[in-house]
């Protein structure tokens, strides 16, 4: 006989694999982006012969690398981070400051999400293309609004996650 499904469990394997999913197509792009440069440099200085158009694929390549792997580093808690006043401010000092750095990062990037879903609609609904190869911008900010979107959705599990002892101490 089946058990039920835990909801929280179902939930925290569904963002889990989102996560990994989005980690791995920037992995994807860091690959392209590398291989890339590599075979750019060696055309235009080896054999004279540059790739038109080269520097939008690979400044295109870069948002991918970014935005994508951005909720994986956020959920590792991988982001740079200077301690510098924790001995301080003390205990509580440190609870305060991670919970209002959560509240504070979701916040600008919820205002962020919303602006790059507009601008994603707006670039699909007309057509802006690059200048010189011409691809389509639409799906890159669809990146940049799934990455953020998703690294809200972690802030606020760490921000829980901080209020009921979970997180860092």
């Amino acid at each position: 006989m089946m058990r039920p499904a835990n909801t929280a469990s179902v939930w925290s394997l569904w963002f889990d694999r989102a996560n990994l999913v989005l980690a791995a197509l920037g992995c994807v792009f860091l690959l392209l982006t590398l291989v890339l440069v590599f075979i750019g440099v060696f055309l235009r200085y080896a054999i004279s012969l540059p790739i038109l158009g080269l520097n939008e694929i690979i400044q295109l390549s870069s948002i991918g690398v970014v935005m994508l792997a951005l909720p994986s580093c956020t959920a590792q808690e991988g982001h740079v981070r200077v301690d510098v006043l924790d001995q301080m401010i003390g205990r509580v000092g440190r609870f305060i400051g991670d919970l209002l750095s959560r509240a504070l990062s979701a916040f600008v990037l919820s205002v962020l999400v919303g602006r790059a879903w507009l601008k994603m609609l707006d670039a699909r609904e007309f057509g802006d293309t690059t200048n010189m190869l011409g691809i389509p911008l639409w799906p890159f900010y669809a990146f940049v609004a799934a990455g953020m979107a998703l690294c809200v959705v972690v802030l606020a599990v760490q921000f829980v996650m901080i209020i009921f002892g979970k997180g860092r101490p």
